[in-house]
């Protein structure tokens, strides 16, 4: 038999992630332009997109020494994490850090159009398309 009351905390601090998942699914061209526009912008930085989910859904830049001093302070947690940053190839592939509460995700994908195509077609203001995608941001993660 199942008992299904015990998990409802569970499931709801896990409700973000799907949330997320779905956002990212339906935007991703969108958030292939601004995290290729954004490391033209950051220039030699090994910054990572992040979206920080409290207190309201935004987006932020993850330094790699922040995500490796995590790591130290999680012992070893978020290997897996840096090694795929380490490896992706940012020509081709989007890598995104989900932050909710207590709780890091890791958001990859190979969008259909190249990232720097992405952005070619947008060609939207930096600073227009973040406040474009946290708005709908905000209507996917409740």
């Amino acid at each position: 038999m199942f008992n299904l009351g015990n998990n409802r905390r569970e499931i709801a601090e896990q409700k973000w992630r799907s949330q997320l998942d779905r956002f990212v699914q339906d935007n991703q061209q969108q958030l292939a332009a601004l995290a290729w526009g954004l490391q033209q912008e950051w220039g030699e930085s090994k910054d990572i997109l992040g979206i920080d989910l409290q207190p309201t859904p935004h987006f932020v830049a993850c330094s790699q020494e922040s995500l490796e001093q995590l790591n130290q302070n999680t012992r070893g947690q978020l290997q897996e994490i840096l090694g795929i940053i380490d490896g992706y190839d940012r020509e081709t592939e989007v890598v995104i850090i989900g932050i909710g509460e207590g709780q890091m995700k890791l958001i990859n994908f190979q969008p259909k159009t190249t990232p720097p195509n992405c952005f070619a077609i947008i060609n939207d203001d930096l600073d227009q398309l973040i406040a474009v995608l946290e708005a709908a941001l905000a209507k996917y993660i409740k």
